[in-house]
């Protein structure tokens, strides 16, 4: 699309200037004495208050409540189980008593307190946790809300505020009671039937249960054999193109096989192939009929005699076996062969009709989710964030929504830029109107959009990384979705030819793009054909004659996209829950992502069997997205959220209680493996360190371990010997990548500690990677009190929370000021040397093998960057 030129230099062209003072409702009398000071408006996050900051004049001091600052206690239920009454305390704990510090100092002082937190239940819920902290009364005009940080939507805000509203409050209050209950009660039985340490969620249970339900459908599947036959035709008897299709080929072959493709990926791709065959006058066809008899699949005899039949002689049938293939795919057979004795074909048949597209609907939370994931390669987490950072700058409007409705100041702001960037012919006569996929949908917002056209993707010098990347997804899709349809002319070809065997009927699809309309902002996904100009009766001749073996495939396993789309239809969590669901089943190791794309660990299985025998209403889905619809219903019908507490927990508690005797110890599972030493059933045991193979017979004694799916380990001596003490290095798996470990972690000293320690990561590639490096300082973490410390990477040196994964809390250098840039810059020399020895333990190795392939990173760098450590979701 063409690129308009940003107002400004890259900022947003909303104004600097201050928003003049919002005529806001008089508070009562009592408050006048509150005090003499600035009005103090409250957000959650850092840079939210400095955007909201350009808006507001003199008067206003917005301040960082960092999130929450009230919360369960973090030890104990801290919920009486008879009134479900709360026990909130301050988050002093995790660094929160200098902010709650100053906010109290602050608000002591002035007249008023707006409390600007985000418009979604968990914003209202902070709102209502500062008020009670601030000791502000819930019933006064004091809450402002927004759906984007612009001057007009900021002004608008401050001039109509209004009480908080404690229905949403109360739906999120049950919603974190009834997690709490549910983690507390049922994580202690899977200490005592599986192990230590696990825990279980009431949505992310349930999120687990899915993808160990679509693991096993995909283990039980068992192929079913199918074949089909395609042909490629032209319209001139050309031998030359048969041997030229060929080359084209054999080529793409050898270009894929030179660039170490493997045997299922050579050749050319989908839309290679597409091209080639429109620039040679080919195109491709199907055979749909025979004998006048519809087909729909065809057995392995069926097709080699209705190939031969087409014209195909058979030269050679290459069979392979399959070790991994179920059934029929263990045998992958190839029929290999060339044009022969080919009947006469015709042109039987030419229909041709005009379709149109339409654009699809503006982004919603989910559907922001699956494209980003898809389209970009973004986690749920990183698309968040990258969001989260959009919105705060104004950019966009707020992102945590399931509904695709948008104002009447968009829809106008939309259509005024189509038509002046694009012309009349690509605005519809009226407004493009969406319904939302979720049938549960709360229509509480608008759809995720720009804030303003005239900021473009192209001119957005603010904008770096993933926020520009995902600024311009959002951006296209919001514009493409007030546009006119795209327009195709689809023809559909049959063509037939008399054969001993009957008369053969195949089928050729071509779509041609006539008017792009919406795609000309959302671009042209589609690879179909364009078929040549074809008359009735021409005769056409084939260039190719494919038959092909199919199997039957299993479900897919689930990508974050597509999990995130089922929970959404089943009516699993909100559209704020959605990333955490997904990073905290990862975390917990309950399932893993290994090419995009979730498998079910053997801990996740064997949890999940345990929850459903003990807790069958629990972890059932309809359960859950029911609850979901009562929790709807605190905050829409005023229902009563300590009454919807109390009915659930009655009862679950009883089944609580009785559970210990329904479900057996997890350890001593048989795993399907029998013993190398005496062919006996090996079990699956526990410890510690987590799940290992033990045999049946005690006597035996055998003990091998197993990755986290629950197959054996082989242990695998690598090339390399330790730099430290010069033992043999095992290669091993660990919850981070492969690694090499040396063995003589398995001698003790004296005093039973390891003879040697030493490890080195590999990359995907297995190449050996510079040990991390780190300095320990004495900055405090902003958010948690930990120590912070020193790292490197690509982008230079970054403090991060020692406390790391718990708190992901990071501090650029360029920001630091003072002592504590005065004392990272003392330790510079340090790091610099510690990264030159990790370096030089690497090239150690590298030497010892004649030299390894890939590049090994600079000295210190850790393969880390500051932004993946950076989480600005204080809300979420």
């Amino acid at each position: 699309m063409a690129k308009k030129k940003a107002a400004g230099n890259g900022t947003s062209p909303d104004t600097d200037k201050p928003v003049p003072a919002p005529k806001v409702q008089k508070a009562p009398a009592a408050s006048k004495a509150r005090g003499t000071g600035k009005n103090l408006v409250i957000v959650e996050s850092p840079a939210k208050a400095k955007t909201i900051n350009k808006y507001l004049g003199d008067d206003y001091i917005v301040k960082a409540s960092m999130g929450h600052i009230r919360d369960l206690p973090r030890k104990g239920m801290g919920v009486d189980l008879e009134t479900f009454v709360p026990e909130y305390v301050l988050i002093e704990e995790r660094g929160k008593d200098k902010v709650i510090s100053e906010l109290r100092k602050l608000a002591k002082d002035a007249p008023e307190v707006y409390l600007a937190t985000d418009l979604d239940r968990e914003g209202e819920a902070i709102a209502w946790h500062l008020a009670e902290a601030l000791k502000i009364p819930t019933d006064r005009p004091n809450r402002v809300v927004f759906n984007a940080i612009t001057k007009a939507e900021i002004q608008k805000a401050f001039e109509s505020p209004r009480p908080l509203n404690m229905d949403r409050v109360n739906a999120q209050q049950a919603r974190r009671i009834l997690d709490r209950v549910v983690g507390f009660e049922i994580s202690p039985v899977l200490w005592k039937k599986v192990a230590r340490g696990l825990s279980a969620g009431r949505v992310q249970s349930v999120a687990v249960r899915l993808v160990v339900e679509r693991e096993r459908e995909i283990e039980a599947f068992i192929p079913d054999e199918y074949w089909s036959i395609g042909a490629i035709f032209g319209t001139k008897d050309d031998p030359k193109l048969i041997a030229a299709y060929q080359k084209f080929l054999s080529t793409q072959v050898a270009k894929k096989v030179a660039e170490g493709a493997e045997a299922k990926s050579e050749g050319p791709n989908k839309k290679q192939i597409t091209k080639w065959l429109g620039d040679h006058d080919l195109f491709e066809a199907d055979l749909v009929e025979a004998g006048g008899k519809k087909l729909e699949t065809i057995s392995a005899k069926e097709a080699r005699e209705l190939a031969t039949a087409a014209g195909f002689k058979i030269v050679k049938e290459d069979v392979t076996e399959n070790p991994q293939g179920k059934g029929p795919a263990k045998k992958e057979v190839r029929l290999i062969g060339t044009i022969a004795n080919a009947p006469t074909y015709t042109v039987k048949s030419i229909e041709k009709k005009r379709s149109t597209s339409r654009p699809s609907a503006p982004f919603i939370t989910s559907t922001l989710q699956q494209a980003a994931s898809t389209r970009l390669g973004f986690g749920a987490q990183r698309t968040m964030r990258a969001a989260q950072k959009l919105y705060e700058a104004g950019h966009i409007t707020y992102m945590r929504t399931d509904s695709t409705h948008l104002s009447g100041d968009a829809l106008t702001m939309a259509r005024s830029f189509i038509k002046s960037e694009f012309g009349e012919k690509y605005l519809p006569e009226k407004p493009n109107f969406y319904s939302s996929s979720n049938k549960d949908a709360q229509e509480a917002h608008e759809a995720i959009r720009p804030t303003n056209l005239g900021y473009t993707p192209g001119g957005a010098r603010d904008l770096a990384g993933d926020e520009a990347r995902l600024y311009e997804l959002i951006y296209n899709r919001f514009v493409s979705c007030q546009m006119s349809p795209a327009q195709w002319d689809q023809t559909v070809v049959l063509i037939g030819a008399k054969t001993p065997a009957g008369e053969l009927v195949f089928k050729a699809n071509g779509r041609k793009l006539v008017f792009d309309g919406f795609m000309r902002v959302a671009g042209v996904f589609s690879e179909d054909q364009i078929l040549p100009d074809l008359t009735q009766s021409q005769r056409v001749y084939p260039t190719d004659v494919q038959p092909e073996q199919h199997f039957t495939s299993p479900p897919p396993r689930y990508t974050e996209a597509s999990l995130i789309k089922e929970l959404e239809s089943k009516g699993i969590g909100r559209p704020s829950t959605y990333a955490s669901i997904i990073q905290t089943i990862q975390d917990r190791e309950y399932v893993l992502q290994q090419d995009r794309r979730f498998w079910a660990t053997l801990l996740g299985k064997v949890v999940t069997d345990k929850l459903i025998q003990a807790f069958p209403s629990i972890l059932d889905v309809g359960f859950t997205a029911n609850m979901e619809k009562d929790l709807d219903g605190v905050e829409e019908n005023h229902a009563d959220w300590v009454k919807l507490l109390k009915d659930f927990y009655v009862p679950f508690h009883a089944g609580v209680e009785g559970s210990m005797e329904k479900i057996v110890h997890a350890g001593g599972a048989p795993s399907g493996f029998k013993c190398e030493k005496c062919g006996k059933q090996m079990l699956y045991r526990i410890s510690a360190s987590g799940f290992f193979l033990a045999c049946e017979d005690r006597e035996c004694g055998n003990t091998k371990p197993c990755d986290k799916f629950g197959n054996p380990v082989v242990r695998e001596v690598s090339q390399y010997k330790c730099p430290t003490c010069g033992r043999e290095m095992i290669k091993r798996g660990g919850r981070f990548g492969d690694f090499l470990s040396c063995t003589g972690y398995a001698i003790k000293d004296a005093d039973g500690k390891p003879s040697c320690s030493t490890i080195i990561s590999l990359d995907k590639q297995g190449v050996p990677q510079p040990p991390k490096v780190k300095i320990v300082t004495t900055i405090p973490c902003d958010k948690c009190q930990s120590p912070m410390v020193l790292r490197n990477s690509k982008r230079g040196p970054f403090l991060g929370c020692s406390a790391y994964p718990k708190c992901r809390s990071t501090k650029f250098f360029a920001k630091l000021e003072g002592a504590q840039k005065a004392e990272v810059e003392a330790l510079m020399p340090e790091l610099k040397k510690l990264g030159e020895a990790a370096r030089a333990t690497v090239e150690k190795l590298k030497a010892q093998v004649g030299g390894v392939a890939g590049e090994v990173p600079p000295a210190g760098d850790i393969g880390i960057e500051p932004g993946d450590l950076d989480i600005t979701e204080d809300a979420a």
